[in-house]
């Protein structure tokens, strides 16, 4: 049998020890109030007035990127016409920098509410964007139950970041 050593998959396991997540425990809401020296730590490519564009820390592919409203909530009818402009806006914009950047065959965009929905933290609603390329999904994937992220999360910061300040 092959091993495959992810120890950062450590982290996103043992997030899940504990159900009850809190405010304090939002890693959206820390990443909202993270000062200018943290913004590369916490992968953060741009915070806006009503919502923040990041990278998702346990991608399932290269780039994947998350955007949430700045409002801690849960409920997507909760979310105000500003927030949902900006988010959408959020999400155009973000996919046209994908495109740039990595020139994806295509995206996964979408939105996980609620745990059944299979949202990962389901007290701040987020949406996925999810680059695709042809062939992304082989093997490791179908039959071991394994993504295999071609990139490192600095690697890929550090390729996007430069598209998010033009804006």
């Amino acid at each position: 049998m092959d091993f495959l050593w992810s120890p950062w998959r450590s982290k996103y396991i043992e997030h899940f020890k504990d159900d009850n997540h809190t405010n304090d425990e939002c890693f959206f809401c820390q990443a909202i109030n993270s000062s200018a020296t943290e913004l590369a730590n916490n992968l953060i490519l741009s915070i806006r007035e009503h919502c923040i564009i990041i990278m998702n820390k346990f991608p399932y592919t290269s780039g994947h990127l998350l955007i949430a409203p700045k409002r801690h909530i849960s409920d997507f009818t909760e979310l105000n016409d500003d927030e949902l402009t900006e988010i959408f806006q959020s999400i155009r914009e973000s996919i046209g920098i994908l495109e740039k950047a990595l020139k994806p065959s295509g995206f996964n965009v979408g939105v996980n509410i609620g745990n059944v929905a299979g949202a990962g933290l389901p007290g701040h609603i987020h949406f996925h964007i999810v680059p695709r390329w042809a062939g992304d999904k082989n093997f490791m994937y179908v039959t071991g139950e394994t993504n295999v992220i071609s990139f490192s999360n600095e690697q890929m910061f550090e390729t996007l970041i430069p598209y998010f300040k033009e804006k």
